[in-house]
């Protein structure tokens, strides 16, 4: 199927360890896909794949299952927009103004990169000035799930030889 091949690829893509390899080569031309070893190893990688990509697309149903919170009442407007890590925990707040946060919001999802930035910051910071609506709480809120979740599953990519 060409859905599983893409779903194969995408998971390659996600390596660590296959984006540490060939870092340098990324920069200058198109990747090389390793052939996969045996369909098992295949069929493992084209599942991590498919839920990555449904993740990053937020069709997954995990996205509904949110991880964070926003408890406080106020205005919902984008002011400054800060992380405090809780002692002893890898889970903390994204400040958006001096009341309101989101909150129980894993390390890292906040400081994840794709490519050059860091989505649940950048996120934030193209609405400084805006009012959120739930709409966009919610957004923000699944992507913090996508995010924690291909944090996961990029580190399950590597465990399959």
């Amino acid at each position: 199927e060409p859905e599983e091949i893409l779903d194969y690829i995408y998971a390659i893509l996600h390596s660590p360890s296959y984006r540490e390899k060939y870092k340098e080569f990324l920069k200058i031309d198109f990747p090389r896909v390793p052939y996969p070893k045996d369909k098992t190893t295949f069929k493992k990688l084209v599942k991590l794949g498919t839920e990555l990509r449904e993740l990053h697309l937020l069709e997954s149903p995990i996205v509904n299952k949110f991880i964070t919170t926003f408890p406080t009442d106020g205005t919902c407007e984008v002011e400054k927009i800060t992380y405090t890590k809780e002692s002893g925990v890898q889970i903390g707040k994204v400040w958006i103004n001096s009341e309101q946060y989101f909150g129980k919001v894993p390390e890292a999802a906040w400081n994840f990169y794709i490519g050059g930035y860091q989505p649940a910051q950048k996120w934030l910071k193209d609405r400084k000035g805006r009012v959120l609506t739930n709409e966009d709480i919610e957004h923000y809120q699944k992507i913090i799930i996508a995010l924690s979740e291909t944090d996961r599953i990029m580190k399950e990519i590597d465990k399959i030889d």
